[in-house]
């Protein structure tokens, strides 16, 4: 596999310090709102990564942090009358159930920066010690043009990095581009204590403090959204690299901005949307399934029609799986000889695309020509047992790597009713054989009331919600 390397620039083969094992840090949200559909994309996008590596039989120990205690935080908290552990509590728990319905698996461990404060204070301690950082009135800062190779992410040198950068007026800071490492307490907010008084961290330390807990002083592989190349990342490598001597990751991948209707989300536009009021319009599913339509470092735009052609293109695919359940019930026995090698075509495609840079907009290209060739070789007027097993096992791969074809939980109904519609085609289909077509009308007008779509086959029954 190869993948587009932000320290180097260019595409590289991925190789783990320890074959067959990856470890992954993912920067995570800080908790004081909804999470919205830019923050959507990195964890959709890396979550494919886990599953992938995972799939071709890698280890994979997958981080992603939760900053729990930032200034965002602490102003959400004066606003709703409450302290910084009820807002990021809430929004943690908030932030989950957007999470599982978008597909997206539980990270190996989802630490919060609270729960790191003893190992935050230890690399600041160092980084003091070996001259990178400097106390100035209960505040750390550390000074980035003490470390040569600052600017090695973003590409340019700290000059031009901090160009138009200044001192205001009451900072204690020695330069214009040195940044916090630890801030002093203010009044009526929390701290933590530390050698340099009551504080607490700042936001870039917290990722190398729980990176190099939970992972190592070297990982992997750090990934997250492009705006946080500059600085977020650039001073995670500075800190980590000035602390531990060695290097901090050894792979960066980041992805593309979103824009809504090709502007800019923000909230001063107007064009502001939260994960969880898309997915009451249109459900969890699609918005996962724009997330990967397009490769990760490219800008993807969400709109009204984007959205809804994601919706209708999954129903193609959750028709195909559904097709295929009602097929196992009906298959005779056999196999169709030469099937086994075109299905094994559509993996090494499919293996193709993600392995160039996580290529997830031809991976699901692939998934759809395998829904086409299903719907024409296997999906026949006598369907066989074996080319069926074999379709399902493929289709639930491939889809699986990329989370989609799934229940987001949005249809709750569907579980609960489904027995009752069985039983009233059951009662359909025997009052057809004896000739009651009055009772048979009547039965199919029941159903289309309670939204069940029916299709006559000469396998038998199928149905669908609408």
């Amino acid at each position: 596999m190869k993948v587009y390397n932000t320290l180097t620039r260019e595409k590289q083969e991925l190789i783990p310090l320890t074959p067959g094992e990856y470890k992954i840090y993912a920067c995570g949200p800080t908790v004081y709102n909804y999470i919205h559909i830019g923050n959507a994309r990195p964890i959709c996008v890396f979550d494919v990564l886990r599953r992938y590596l995972e799939y071709r039989g890698n280890k994979v120990t997958f981080v992603q942090n939760f900053t729990d205690i930032d200034d965002k935080i602490i102003k959400a908290a004066q606003a709703e009358g409450t302290d910084y552990k009820g807002v990021s509590e809430k929004y943690i728990a908030e932030y989950k159930i957007d999470a599982k319905g978008l597909n997206v698996r539980e990270a190996t461990i989802h630490p919060r920066a609270t729960e790191n404060i003893d190992e935050i204070i230890s690399i600041i301690s160092t980084l003091i010690e070996k001259g990178y950082a400097y106390e100035a009135q209960g505040d750390v800062y550390f000074s980035p043009a003490k470390f040569s190779e600052y600017g090695k992410l973003s590409h340019q040198p700290l000059e031009d990095l901090m160009s138009g950068a200044r001192i205001s007026v009451g900072d204690v800071k020695r330069e214009a581009a040195d940044f916090a490492l630890w801030k002093a307490s203010k009044p009526g907010e929390p701290y933590w204590e530390s050698p340099w008084g009551l504080g607490r961290p700042g936001w870039h330390i917290e990722c190398s403090a729980m990176s190099r807990r939970y992972l190592g002083e070297t990982i992997d592989i750090h990934c997250g959204g492009q705006d946080l190349i500059f600085p977020h990342h650039e001073n995670e490598i500075a800190q980590s690299e000035c602390c531990n001597g060695v290097p901090f990751a050894r792979y960066w991948m980041h992805n593309g901005f979103i824009t809504v209707d090709n502007v800019k989300m923000s909230k001063s536009e107007g064009n502001f949307f939260t994960v969880r009021d898309v997915a009451k319009q249109f459900g969890y599913e699609p918005i996962r399934m724009l997330m990967l339509s397009c490769q990760y470092r490219s800008p993807i735009n969400y709109s009204y029609d984007s959205i809804v052609q994601c919706k209708t293109s999954l129903t193609r695919l959750h028709t195909c799986r559904d097709s295929l359940d009602f097929a196992r019930k009906t298959a005779s026995d056999g196999a169709t000889e030469g099937l086994q090698a075109a299905f094994d075509g559509f993996v090494s495609r499919f293996n193709d695309a993600l392995d160039d840079d996580l290529n997830t907009a031809d991976a699901i290209g692939v998934l759809f020509d395998l829904t086409r060739f299903i719907n024409k070789e296997v999906l026949t007027d006598a369907p066989k047992a074996a080319d069926v097993t074999l379709a399902i096992r493929v289709f639930d791969t491939l889809s699986g790597v990329l989370g989609l074809v799934y229940d987001d939980g949005t249809n709750e109904k569907a579980a609960d009713g489904d027995a009752e519609i069985e039983a009233l085609i059951a009662e359909r289909t025997a009052a057809r054989k004896e000739k009651n077509w009055a009772r048979a009308d009547e039965i199919r007008a029941k159903l289309t009331e309670m939204g069940v779509v029916l299709e006559d086959t000469k396998q038998g029954v199928k149905w669908h919600r609408a």
